[in-house]
């Protein structure tokens, strides 16, 4: 029991609904701007292949796995891409746990282990986040699309 994760949750680049819309706005332009040229010249054709790789890039994306959110052995485990390291976050020295909104923003950019006035980030995709705070006054703030299973299994992991 003490190897196998209480929370697992693991967030995908590709998968945020802003980026994909801008992205297949995109292709669809190139596409557009592509079926209104006269009399398809080269660089027509580039517009072509300039809207497919949008479109090829996409869906790539959607496979590439951002970072991985575990609740292991009273401890925060945070791994993401290839360079990234891994970060531990022991529930030990936490002294709140809420769940809240990750940023007032629209538009949010994909951060891991940002460090930024007294808070470190961790976000993908969505709205809502885990807000950790340790002994020493340092702010987790950790996106999350399951943010109140999330907050549940971590307050579980603390009161053990």
């Amino acid at each position: 029991m003490a190897d196998k994760p209480v929370f697992t949750e693991k967030q995908y680049l590709g998968r945020e609904w802003i980026p994909v819309t801008i992205r297949l706005m995109l292709a669809m332009v190139c596409f557009a701007i592509y079926f209104f040229t006269d009399d398809r010249e080269r660089n027509g054709d580039l517009l072509v292949v300039v809207g497919f790789a949008i479109v090829i890039i996409s869906m790539v994306l959607g496979f590439v796995l951002h970072f991985r959110t575990r609740v292991l052995n009273k401890s925060i485990l945070l791994d993401g891409l290839w360079t990234t390291k891994l970060v531990k976050i022991d529930l030990n020295s936490i002294v709140k746990a809420e769940k809240g909104d990750y940023s007032r923003y629209l538009f949010n950019n994909p951060v891991y282990n940002l460090h930024k006035r007294g808070t470190i980030r961790f976000y993908t995709a969505g709205k809502d986040a885990v807000i950790l705070t340790d002994r020493d006054g340092l702010v987790y703030i950790i996106g999350s699309q399951h943010a109140g299973e999330f907050l549940r299994c971590v307050r579980g992991a603390m009161a053990l």
